[in-house]
């Protein structure tokens, strides 16, 4: 593949109105200004994120103008996408708050000095002085049976359930981003293609432009669950290279093949003989290793990759514990594992715990705790572990 087939091909779901007319639009030579949204509801980027923002990557690399945008006004309206409840309203305080090392997490795909930089915007520049007088004469734009289209809308209708107001002017603000920035093309997962078709609307409505859009793929499991934070299964940037690693491989077998096309740069002829590989039944492990590897490598090095590697085929392969671990006491015969957690210091509060054993990140005698209420006896000794880290918990 060239640069641009690979462009619009390799982790491209649908281009709007179509592939054909972008390509031929590139291939003139023209450079072309793409953003795609990020919302800070949360202070973690995670790999659901390193599709677009490699994506982002491959336009920058090209020349073009790209920003990654940081949705501090968006964020506390919230965004309903997949939502069957209305989200929770966030404080400006808390989506900045969220929002303060998105530009340092993004810098290990991005480039934000040197040549063509990426810029950063935030969309409270212009929402958050938009007038009452205004937003009611931009909405002139959108009709209630265009937003109406919506599937989640219908659904939640359907169910008798209610959409706030806040969710159905959501697109539209979204929408408007695009119009605010004179965009040329907008990134972002399938999820988001409503709100990106709405800004495609107003764009042709108040400027009289097209805007293409791109669609990236949803990572999920075989089941749909989509990998992220919705879901409580995400696997952040700021992980441990040996977590990062491990969640990884914690992962279902069926997602080597789409991680590899995603998320790595792994020649798609390989990956294409890797799926025949997997298909004539050939184990999977080496295959989902040199996905942690490649993905462990873009995010924290080559040489922690490597250790993280070595510590995974150690720890859990070879199941080899460290000799030193502190043995902690309980009163109690039977114990809640949040409760042993807290107690042996392995977490610092029941959330994160209760988000760890979501993340399959949290075993007793190297087996995986699968839910909360998990409770075991501690007349002797067991071992306890999160990560790398080990202890041990007993009957005092």
């Amino acid at each position: 593949m060239n640069e641009i087939d690979e462009l619009l091909t390799r982790g491209v779901d649908t281009i709007y109105p179509n592939k054909e007319e972008l390509e031929k639009v590139l291939k003139g030579g023209k450079k072309l200004r793409v953003y795609q949204g990020f919302d800070p509801t949360s202070p973690e980027l995670h790999i659901g994120h390193l599709v677009g923002l490699r994506k982002l990557k491959q336009w920058q690399n090209l020349g073009h103008e790209v920003i990654f945008l940081i949705g501090d006004f968006t964020g506390m309206v919230g965004d309903p996408t997949g939502k069957d409840a209305t989200r929770k309203v966030l404080t400006k305080e808390q989506v900045l708050e969220n929002a303060k090392t998105y530009k340092e997490q993004a810098s290990k795909i991005l480039r934000f000095d040197g040549a063509n930089p990426v810029l950063i915007k935030y969309n409270s520049e212009w929402l958050s002085k938009m007038s009452a007088m205004e937003l009611i004469d931009l909405s002139r734009n959108l009709s209630i049976q265009q937003v109406m289209e919506r599937d989640m809308f219908q659904r939640r209708f359907k169910n008798n359930m209610d959409v706030a107001i806040n969710e159905f002017l959501y697109p539209f603000m979204q929408g408007y981003d695009s119009v605010a920035m004179d965009v040329d093309v907008e990134v972002g997962g399938t999820d988001q293609m409503f709100n990106m078709l709405m800004g495609r609307k107003l764009m042709r409505n108040i400027k009289q432009k097209e805007k293409f859009v791109m669609t990236t793929p949803i990572l999920a499991d075989e089941t749909g669950k989509k990998i992220g934070k919705t879901e409580g299964n995400a696997i952040a940037f700021n992980d441990t290279p040996e977590d990062f690693y491990r969640k990884i491989m914690a992962l279902g077998d069926e997602i080597i093949v789409k991680g590899l096309e995603y998320l790595t740069d792994v020649p798609m002829e390989e990956i294409v003989e890797t799926k025949k590989k997997l298909e004539n039944g050939e184990n999977p492990i080496n295959f989902k290793k040199k996905l942690a590897t490649e993905i462990t490598k873009q995010l924290h090095g080559n040489s922690e990759a490597e250790s993280a590697a070595r510590e995974f085929e150690r720890s859990v392969q070879n199941k080899e514990n460290p000799n030193d671990i502190t043995t902690v006491y309980s009163t109690s015969k039977m114990i809640n594992i949040l409760v042993a957690l807290e107690l042996a210091q392995l977490v610092s509060s029941h959330s994160e715990a209760k988000r760890l054993i979501q993340q399959k990140g949290v075993s007793v005698d190297s087996n995986i705790v699968e839910n909360n209420d998990y409770e075991f006896d501690i007349s002797s000794e067991r071992l306890l572990r999160v990560g790398k880290k080990f202890k041990k918990i007993k009957l005092k």
